[in-house]
């Protein structure tokens, strides 16, 4: 073989950990960035929060269309140290797409020179996000502040249990059940599992596993307090399962006829109270129909989950990335201030940094806060990204959805991801991971961003019908209904062939259980 020359043209992509950090940044949570933020805070010397009105750059449509670099679609290769520089890159640094012009890949470090110098749009990001307070003293929460915390499940009971007279050993039997139930109100664990746990509470110095007698004593304290539970508000707490939970709810009412039935009806297998067999029903409880059917509506009646009026429903309020609003005859588009945190270089740490560049040190510490203060910089920097990204998908998404925020979801039109990537200039992969767990509060409730993407469904016309539109009609379609006769998946079929919407049963029946609507002989009342 003989040696030669030979001249190779090549492309390829360096995920430098500038590149990684904005990718995973744009694709966290509101919940799991303030989370990175405070992480970022505690082990980062050169970051803080900053405390006062600061000049950031204006976030709105007009800067939707910046022009990105070419290179800045790939990532920063270097520190911004031209004070002069102006305007927000628009892009978020993570169109992972390959690098053409033949320039040298990255160097993937954070390595830096420790400047301080740096534009105006990393000193300090997000000045219009109020600071995260230190927490209120329980001496300033006014009154109504206190009316409204919301009473937990266990604190309900324990002011019930606090009116009983008890020893000390039953006492703490009851405390223990209230502690070991469920956000629903049920007990998960049988008596004898608890038994073992209950013994070595009363007894935490004994340091051995329960004898045989001593779990029997420990149960019965747990079976006499599971006795008065069961007699506690709400009705049906301390439950074991569902069966259980109706039982003691039933029991509780008058002794009816009706409360009968219910009864008799509960010891039945739970699939034919579930599918209504009024036929089967009767026929193994013995009874009349009409007394069956009235024992069913005696159980619908009944709650299958008794801590539900305690759930705390502030953990589940989302907050929105992103607000759209009325501005005349259009939307306004803006980032939700809320969720921005407010971030800047810690000045001094990084004017003694710069200050001590010449000093040599063989223990390689100057380099090692130059690597920090370079991290803490491209933080700012990729955070900044983020926004702007999803600020710039949200107007894109406003923009061709304008029927929905102008008539409803049932104006929704077809919208795919390429749509958007295509007229933003991004890939594909990064409009995924900006709409995933990401939300935008609009004139009609608060919705995930991947809301607004629907496939298309054929119309008689020769258009197409967002599945999100058609859902919706759905809905209407199924609200409206006679309750006493519902309708079955085909007569909703034939109902959108009516609308001119072309859709099979089998993709009705999809819909419907994507919305979690019962089938036709669940929704039947009797």
């Amino acid at each position: 073989m003989r040696p030669g020359l030979s001249l190779r043209v090549s492309q390829h992509l360096a995920l430098t950990p500038q590149l990684q950090q904005s990718i995973r940044l744009l694709q966290l949570s509101t919940l799991e960035m303030a989370q990175e933020v405070e992480q970022m805070l505690d082990e980062n010397p050169f970051l803080e929060r900053g405390d006062e009105q600061a000049d950031r750059e204006a976030f709105g449509l007009e800067q939707q269309d910046a022009p990105v670099p070419a290179g800045d679609r790939i990532a920063e290769q270097a520190v911004q140290t031209d004070a002069a520089t102006e305007g927000p890159a628009s892009d978020d640094g993570s169109d992972i797409e390959a690098q053409a012009d033949g320039s040298s890949p990255l160097e993937e470090s954070w390595d830096g020179d420790g400047s301080v110098e740096m534009a105006p749009d990393d000193a300090e990001w997000g000045g219009d996000a109020p600071a995260r307070g230190t927490g209120d003293d329980d001496d300033s929460r006014s009154a109504a502040d206190l009316a409204r915390t919301p009473v937990t499940l266990q604190a309900h009971l324990h002011d019930q249990a606090r009116c009983l007279r008890l020893n000390p050993h039953e006492q703490a039997a009851l405390y223990f059940l209230i502690e070991s139930l469920n956000e629903d109100g049920y007990l998960t664990e049988s008596l004898e599992e608890l038994a073992a746990d209950f013994w070595r509470q009363l007894y935490p110095d004994a340091g051995t596993d329960p004898a045989p007698e001593e779990r029997d004593e420990a149960g019965e304290y747990l079976r006499m307090a599971l006795g008065w539970l069961h007699s506690m508000d709400p009705s049906g707490v301390g439950a074991r399962d569902l069966r259980e939970c109706l039982r003691l709810q039933i029991l509780e009412l008058r002794n009816s006829p009706q409360a009968q039935a219910a009864l008799a009806i509960c010891q039945q297998p739970t699939e034919l109270i579930a599918r209504r067999d009024v036929r089967r029903l009767a026929a193994l409880c013995g009874l009349e129909e009409d007394l069956v059917r009235s024992g069913l509506a005696l159980i619908a009646s009944l709650e299958p989950k008794p801590g539900r009026r305690f759930a705390d429903a502030e953990r589940n309020v989302i907050v929105p990335d992103v607000i759209v609003s009325r501005a005349g005859r259009g939307f306004k588009v803006q980032l939700n201030p809320d969720v921005m945190p407010r971030l800047r270089l810690q000045d001094a740490y990084a004017g003694a940094l710069k200050q001590g560049r010449g000093a040599k040190d063989a223990e390689g510490g100057h380099a090692a806060m130059q690597q920090r203060l370079q991290e803490a910089r491209w933080f700012i920097k990729n955070i900044q990204q983020r926004f702007d990204t999803i600020l710039r998908v949200s107007s894109a998404i406003v923009e061709r959805q304008r029927n929905f925020f102008m008539h409803g979801e049932l104006a929704m039109r077809p919208l795919v991801l390429r749509e958007i990537a295509d007229e933003l200039g991004l890939h594909e992969s990064t409009i995924s991971r900006v709409t995933t767990a990401k939300y935008m509060a609009t004139p009609f409730g608060t919705y995930e961003l991947k809301y607004f993407f629907g496939s298309s469904l054929g119309t008689e016309t020769g258009g197409n019908a967002s599945s999100t539109a058609v859902r919706a009609l759905l809905k209407q379609f199924i609200t409206a209904e006679d309750p006493a006769k519902p309708l079955s998946d085909n007569q909703l079929s034939d109902l959108l062939k009516e609308q001119g919407i072309e859709c099979a049963r089998r993709t009705v029946a999809k819909y419907r259980e994507a919305l979690r609507i019962a089938p036709a002989n669940l929704r039947k009342q009797l």
